[in-house]
């Protein structure tokens, strides 16, 4: 990760000193403020979406209560996106002090969320071993959001100097960790698609986090004419192991291999 994080360091840099035929990346653009503002709103919007329907259906049918750890992980969860959302009003009011100071919880909280992710991965799937609902494969995917997101908030934190670059990693970072309201979303939406076909399932896993990593890129070509190095190297990062992760998922041999690791 840190090698990493350097590479896109100096890709950017190179990219800033020498642009060739190209102006550098600008830093800041007047609609930013509105921009990251909105794509904020999309993952409340998908983790309220996603979550809200699934608690109610949980709640309808009278199922057991999760185990705690869902309960400190979902607090924890939202925490990082409350503090997210005030860092962004922060960069809005231009009280950058606080923003710095607060980035040091989020820093904090980084290797907290992981742990507690797959804590709460492991627990939840071994909950489901026998019953109708398990699917054990899906660890996959749950190993993927974990490690992408550790990745991205890691190199989000060794960049956190160039500010467009910083936030960049920080939303692709969260968007990667939203994927679980987006499927619950389709599964809804959609409740005919195959798991155990690569492209269904991959729609069902990663459309609605895509769509958002793209519409990150499209505002950058739009507003900048450029994609940031950051962006690119992050967006491409993120597309390469999601579709290592449901390729796993829907292999045959990844079954046993998971099914080990949850103790079964």
């Amino acid at each position: 990760m840190i090698v990493w994080a350097r590479g896109l360091t100096m890709t950017a840099t190179s990219i800033s000193i020498r642009p060739g035929n190209e102006k550098p990346f600008r830093p800041y653009h007047p609609q930013d403020r509105n921009a990251f503002l909105a794509m904020v709103a999309a993952v409340w919007a998908a983790i309220l979406g996603g979550f809200g329907w699934d608690i109610i259906d949980h709640l309808n049918k009278h199922k057991a209560t999760w185990p705690l750890v869902i309960h400190i992980h979902a607090a924890v969860f939202l925490t990082w996106l409350a503090l997210l959302t005030t860092q962004v009003l922060l960069i809005r009011s231009r009280r950058m002090d606080l923003h710095k100071r607060l980035g040091l919880l989020g820093a904090g909280l980084i290797p907290v969320m992981i742990i507690l992710a797959l804590s709460a991965a492991w627990v939840m799937d071994r909950h489901y071993l026998g019953t109708k609902d398990a699917d054990p494969s899906f660890l996959s995917i749950q190993l993927v959001d974990v490690f992408l997101f550790a990745t991205l908030a890691g190199a989000a934190l060794l960049l956190r100097g160039d500010a467009s670059a910083h936030k960049r990693l920080i939303l692709l970072a969260t968007f990667q960790i939203i994927d679980a309201g987006f499927g619950r979303l389709m599964g809804f939406v959609f409740p005919s698609l195959s798991s155990t076909e690569f492209w269904p399932s991959y729609i069902t896993n990663y459309v609605g986090t895509d769509l958002l990593v793209l519409a990150l890129g499209a505002y950058d070509l739009i507003t900048r004419r450029r994609l940031h190095p950051a962006y690119f190297a992050g967006a491409a990062w993120l597309l390469l192991v999601e579709l290592t992760g449901n390729w796993l998922y829907v292999t045959p041999a990844w079954k046993p291999i998971a099914l080990r690791l949850l103790g079964h």
